[in-house]
């Protein structure tokens, strides 16, 4: 006699264990079904934020040379470097430009010696290169100086008047304001889509914000060679929706 009554023990076991198991299971499903709900009542959107700005800080840089062709006229050469080098720096105080934006680098000494096919030397080269470098935030006086620095050529001094290069560097003022204002053409991006939807726009779900990027003004590429400069950021913000 204790057989059926361990039989149906079992069997009453075994209904409990399959009905757990399919309401769990509904659970997990309905779980499921009200995460996808809510994660497809949202509108993922892009706001966008530019400003045209200057740049507030230039970096200038300047190399001179001049070379002989006799180890005895290295002496000559180097008093006459400092000289072209001395009357570089006048020019540019005069121009505008303090002491503490001017930094004059060491003179460098190359020789090069030029031989035949049967390596007799033939002609030698003695040659001196110095460097003045201008980090200044008076961006808009480089190149009115950079003109008369040229001129100095005229004067028989060998000069590679570089390229300027322009940064701005006064992101942090201006990210507060882009970062606002890329929030607010995201929500009203949001706000045409859920009108589209016959929704409406509640809180941020989540937000990322882009990189800030500076260019040239009106390139693609680069950012030192020009003083206007464009700074962009993109911020991508999830809404949830409501009825």
């Amino acid at each position: 006699m204790s057989k059926p009554s361990t039989n149906f023990l079992s069997i009453v076991i075994l209904g409990l264990c399959v009905s757990s198991g399919i309401a769990a299971a509904g659970y997990f499903v309905g779980q499921m079904m009200y995460n996808a709900k809510v994660a497809l009542n949202t509108a993922e959107v892009k706001g966008l934020s530019e400003r045209r700005v200057r740049a507030n800080r230039a970096n200038w840089s300047m190399e001179f040379n001049i070379a002989g062709n006799k180890k005895g006229q290295i002496p000559a050469l180097y008093k006459q470097m400092e000289e072209n080098r001395d009357r570089i720096v006048e020019l540019l105080k005069k121009d505008g430009f303090d002491d503490d934006e001017i930094k004059t680098g060491v003179i460098d000494y190359f020789y090069r010696e030029y031989r035949d096919e049967n390596q007799t030397l033939v002609d030698q080269s003695h040659a001196l290169r110095g460097t003045v470098n201008v980090e200044t935030d008076k961006v808009d006086l480089i190149e009115k100086v950079r003109g008369n620095i040229n001129k100095l050529i005229a004067e028989g001094i060998s000069i590679q008047n570089r390229m300027p290069k322009y940064y701005f560097t006064n992101l942090n003022e201006i990210k507060p304001d882009m970062l606002k204002e890329a929030t607010q053409n995201a929500k009203v991006a949001a706000n045409e889509f859920a009108e589209s939807a016959g929704a409406k726009v509640g809180r941020i779900r989540s937000a990322r914000q882009g990189g800030f990027i500076i260019r040239d003004a009106g390139e693609e590429y680069g950012d030192t060679q020009k003083i206007e400069k464009d700074v962009r950021v993109v911020t991508t913000i999830s809404f949830y929706l409501t009825d």
